[in-house]
Protein backbone atom coordinates (compact mmCIF):
# COMPACT_ATOMS: atom_id res chain seq x y z
CA UNK A 1 0.00 0.00 0.00
CA UNK A 2 1.94 3.32 -0.93
CA UNK A 3 1.04 6.47 0.86
CA UNK A 4 -1.31 8.79 -0.83
CA UNK A 5 -1.20 12.21 -0.33
CA UNK A 6 -4.98 13.34 1.27
CA UNK A 7 -6.44 16.04 -1.05
CA UNK A 8 -7.68 19.01 0.94
CA UNK A 9 -9.80 21.99 -0.19
CA UNK A 10 -8.44 24.97 1.01
CA UNK A 11 -10.19 28.19 0.10
CA UNK A 12 -8.19 30.70 -1.98
CA UNK A 13 -8.00 34.01 -0.57
CA UNK A 14 -7.87 36.97 -2.51
CA UNK A 15 -5.14 39.48 -0.76
CA UNK A 16 -7.01 42.74 -2.51
CA UNK A 17 -10.61 41.46 -0.89
CA UNK A 18 -8.83 40.55 2.45
CA UNK A 19 -6.97 44.19 2.42
CA UNK A 20 -10.30 45.99 1.67
CA UNK A 21 -12.14 44.29 4.26
CA UNK A 22 -8.79 44.79 6.99
CA UNK A 23 -10.16 48.38 6.18
CA UNK A 24 -13.56 48.02 6.60
CA UNK A 25 -14.11 47.75 2.30
CA UNK A 26 -12.72 51.46 1.97
CA UNK A 27 -10.15 51.89 -1.23
CA UNK A 28 -8.68 54.89 -0.30
CA UNK A 29 -8.14 53.74 3.77
CA UNK A 30 -6.42 50.65 2.59
CA UNK A 31 -4.14 52.16 0.18
CA UNK A 32 -3.35 54.74 2.11
CA UNK A 33 -2.18 51.63 5.06
CA UNK A 34 -0.53 49.88 1.69
CA UNK A 35 1.94 52.52 1.42
CA UNK A 36 2.22 53.47 4.98
CA UNK A 37 3.55 49.64 5.33
CA UNK A 38 5.90 49.75 1.96
CA UNK A 39 7.12 52.81 3.73
CA UNK A 40 7.97 50.68 6.71
CA UNK A 41 9.66 47.94 4.82
CA UNK A 42 11.61 50.14 2.41
CA UNK A 43 12.60 51.64 5.80
CA UNK A 44 13.91 48.02 7.47
CA UNK A 45 15.38 47.64 3.98
CA UNK A 46 17.84 50.11 3.72
CA UNK A 47 18.79 49.95 7.48
CA UNK A 48 19.63 46.18 6.44
CA UNK A 49 21.14 47.36 3.50
CA UNK A 50 23.46 49.43 5.97
CA UNK A 51 24.22 46.88 8.16
CA UNK A 52 25.23 44.15 5.67
CA UNK A 53 28.76 43.85 4.33
CA UNK A 54 29.50 43.34 0.90
CA UNK A 55 31.38 39.73 1.83
CA UNK A 56 28.43 38.40 3.08
CA UNK A 57 26.13 39.18 0.50
CA UNK A 58 28.87 38.36 -2.27
CA UNK A 59 28.18 41.48 -4.19
CA UNK A 60 24.26 41.02 -3.99
CA UNK A 61 22.09 44.18 -2.91
CA UNK A 62 18.50 44.25 -2.23
CA UNK A 63 16.45 46.42 -4.59
CA UNK A 64 13.71 49.45 -3.96
CA UNK A 65 12.14 48.70 -7.04
CA UNK A 66 9.19 45.81 -7.92
CA UNK A 67 10.00 43.49 -11.15
CA UNK A 68 5.87 44.64 -11.25
CA UNK A 69 6.87 47.60 -13.08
Amino acid sequence: MGAELAEVDEPEFDPVDIALAFCGGDARTTIGALLQELQFVRGQLALTEAGMSVGFTRGWKPSFEGEAR
